[in-house]
């Protein structure tokens, strides 16, 4: 079983910590939502995890490997990774954008293999993409957008799954969609970490919630352990009500 896992992990930018003594785990079967305000080290414990950010202490594996000597290839074949940024340097049909999802395997769009065909028309699929997979990508609206970036991520066929705020700056409608796609991704047996501003919406898919604050792991547990009133206070500053999986903000403390 392929797993993320980070002990004690400290990432720093000059004197400044961004992220401190952190331990964290992703395996299959998991929903994890990463939680925490602006600035509280969100990304940079996400990027070191995962190889692609200087650590300054502590240790990142995946599947027992050492991330930092890891390969694109090699990371990219166990774990899908999906930042906050995914800019698209020029207009490509939807079904092309996919097939990026296969450069880890040696594929590029217009030569692909049958199972890299077949790989990429199953993410297609999977996204409710089929009727826009010939459209250009700058024809399309944000929500649509969103899912062609997870169909490339699930084109990999990684076992895992690590996205930075992939539902910002979408509908409530979008959001859903979006988060349904993940959930059934893991329901198949993939593992994913998803960063959420959205509390009510981590609430509602993640099995687990890991809570940060101030560059530090304060809390890592099932929602209905780790999602209280306090906690909301203490990490947002906001006053909440809330009833088993169901947030209500109302407003700052």
């Amino acid at each position: 079983m392929v797993e993320l896992i980070t002990r004690d992990l400290t990432v720093k930018a000059a004197d400044a910590v961004l992220v401190q003594e952190a331990d964290m785990r992703l395996a299959p079967g998991e929903l994890i939502a990463l939680l925490g305000p602006n600035g509280a080290g969100k990304t940079s414990l996400l990027r070191a995890a995962l190889g692609l950010e200087k650590r300054a202490g502590g240790t990142a594996t995946l599947d027992g490997a050492d991330t930092a000597h890891l390969s694109p290839m090699q990371r990219a074949r166990l774990v899908a990774y999906l930042p906050q940024q995914r800019p698209l340097a020029w207009p490509n049909t939807v079904r092309d954008v996919v097939a990026l999802g296969r450069y880890a395997y040696g594929a590029a769009p217009g030569r692909l293999s049958a199972a890299d065909a077949a790989a990429v028309e199953a993410a297609i699929a999977q996204c409710d993409l089929s009727d826009l997979a010939g459209r250009e990508t700058d024809t399309l609206s944000g929500g649509e957008l969103a899912r062609v970036h997870c169909a490339r991520a699930f084109a990999s066929e990684t076992p895992l799954l690590i996205a930075d705020e992939p539902v910002a700056a979408l509908d409530p409608r979008h959001q859903f969609r979006v988060m349904d796609i993940v959930r059934d991704f893991v329901a198949k047996g993939g593992g994913a970490l998803v960063v959420l501003h959205d509390i009510a919406l981590a609430a509602r898919y993640a099995s687990r919630m890991v809570w940060m604050k101030q560059g530090r792991i304060i809390a890592d547990g099932r929602p209905e352990e780790t999602l209280t009133e306090q906690r909301m206070a203490d990490v947002y500053g906001v006053r909440a009500r809330i009833a088993g999986r169901t947030v209500e903000i109302e407003g700052a403390l």
